[in-house]
């Protein structure tokens, strides 16, 4: 039996009001926002929230080879550290994190500036490309794509197999209720303050954005019910 993932945890004092279960945007997107993500639970925890990042297999600190693991993999795997959380619990997916969210049982899902599969996958495609290029290297999306469907692809400093990139080819968000679906900057009510983090080329953080992430989930949380 494998051992289990790591999971970073910010608990608040006392009996937390829910659990937020934080699903972070996919591959290198991740890092560009976890300093604000981790900022966000700080904010949440002393709002009286419990809150976490796991780990899932091939991501950080796990033991197993990305290349080894696809979009069912970490569907499963989120639904297990859902199913083993007590108490009421939103989860809270950014971007591709929406892809991975749906199987898990949850009292109600929160979700940031979501993106489909094949978008995501164009973006790393176009990234590998545009790396080619520079190092003389001549490929194309077309080109990239024949090769992942017989052996692992290296985008954006991922290996990712061919049954991954098949998934995300094809995986489109799928409806969860009760749902809240925001975007970042802009008016209106779906909308919060902040900038696109995970467009950077370096990792970043934003304070209004910190602010404006705790804040949204936890109205989000007692029009629910919660708390």
């Amino acid at each position: 039996m494998s051992a289990p993932e790591h999971q970073f945890r910010i608990a608040p004092v006392g009996t937390p009001r829910a659990t937020i279960l934080f699903v972070p945007p996919l591959f290198d997107e991740a890092n560009r926002i976890r300093r604000t993500l981790v900022c966000a639970m700080r904010a949440l925890a002393a709002d009286g929230f419990a809150t976490l990042i796991p780990d899932l297999p091939g991501q950080n600190e796990s033991l197993v080879p990305l290349e080894q693991v696809d979009l069912a993999a970490w569907q499963g795997a989120l639904a297990d550290v859902a199913a083993a959380i007590d108490g009421p619990l939103i989860i809270a997916a950014l971007r591709g994190g929406a892809l991975i969210d749906h199987h898990a049982k949850a009292t109600a899902w929160w979700r940031l500036a979501p993106v489909g599969g094949a978008a995501l996958l164009r973006t790393l495609l176009r990234a590998r490309v545009a790396a080619d290029r520079e190092s003389g290297v001549t490929s194309s999306l077309d080109s990239l794509q024949a090769d992942a469907a017989t052996a692992p692809l290296l985008l954006a400093g991922n290996r990712l197999s061919p049954a991954m990139i098949a998934q995300l080819g094809s995986a489109e968000i799928r409806p969860v209720e009760p749902l809240r679906t925001v975007t970042v900057g802009g008016g209106g009510a779906d909308a919060i303050v902040g900038t696109p983090l995970w467009l950077r080329a370096e990792p970043g953080e934003d304070a209004a954005m910190v602010n404006a992430i705790a804040a949204d989930i936890a109205a989000w949380s007692a029009t629910c019910g919660i708390g």
